[in-house]
């Protein structure tokens, strides 16, 4: 039995942080539809992805998407999605849940050490991709394009492994590594998980994975709702909150799929 409220939910906290949509979509369909974690990421990855592109696309309109990045991200995790996609199929149940919990947690760490390092007045001090204040664009330069690089290839893979759209990566990532604001990261995100996603969606479906079409459209449709009310909400909401509200999201998840591999 499907709840719209599960992918409302999901696109509300998707819209909100710019991640944290598979990270909720996967442990909510193995919990509430009783499937596994292979059955679970395409359907959770083809939500993720349509609730993207439409919180990608009102961050074009307020200018808040670096899609020279983006665009770059996406093609550095086109292969590593795919590779993604190939060691899921191979590994077992408890273990994938253990990865995803173990890599929830070490998120959590680093996003926590980003608010400190803010409210000490340290952020930024150590950034590699800076944004040029007189443009409002990175200098692109051999650095940039590499850390850039390195942030796409880390998401796609991740997005294959775990059906995940690669955002709870690349926010942070380009928290800590650029100087961009929270919400340029967010929408930058949600553009680059758009496109990766896309990819993912039809390297598991060329794999012969099933996706259930009926259920598919009513969860995609659930979590395109809730991501429009959030993004109405972002825009009001300061950035140590986003982030705070991620890092318990992060934790929550974390635990409950350690304690479902241990029961």
């Amino acid at each position: 039995m499907f709840s719209p409220l599960i992918g409302i939910v999901i696109g509300l906290v998707m819209g909100l942080t710019g991640a944290g949509g598979g990270i909720l979509a996967v442990p909510a369909l193995v919990y509430s539809q009783g499937w596994s974690m292979q059955q679970a990421m395409p359907v959770a990855l083809l939500a993720v992805t349509s609730g993207a592109v439409l919180g990608a696309f009102e961050g074009f309109i307020r200018k808040l998407v670096r899609y020279r990045a983006g665009i770059l991200m996406a093609c550095a995790g086109s292969v590593p999605a795919w590779l993604g996609v190939q060691l899921a199929a191979r590994l077992s149940q408890v273990l994938l849940m253990r990865c995803f919990a173990v890599v929830l947690l070490i998120v959590a760490a680093r996003l926590y050490y980003q608010i400190r390092a803010h409210a000490n007045g340290e952020m930024h001090q150590t950034a590699i991709v800076r944004i040029n204040q007189d443009t409002g664009r990175f200098h692109w330069n051999f650095p940039t394009m590499s850390i850039i690089s390195l942030i796409g290839a880390v998401a796609g893979f991740m997005t294959g492994l775990l059906g995940v759209g690669g955002g709870f990566i690349i926010v942070p990532m380009l928290r800590h590594f650029t100087t961009i604001s929270i919400h340029g990261a967010v929408a930058t995100s949600l553009f680059v998980i758009s496109l990766v996603g896309s990819i993912g969606i039809v390297s598991a479906l060329s794999h012969g994975t099933p996706i259930p079409a009926v259920f598919s459209f009513l969860f995609v449709t659930a979590t395109a709702a809730g991501m429009l009310l959030a993004r109405r909400i972002a825009a009001k909401l300061p950035a140590h909150a986003v982030q705070a509200m991620f890092i318990l999201l992060l934790l929550g998840v974390a635990a409950s799929l350690l304690i479902r591999t241990i029961s």
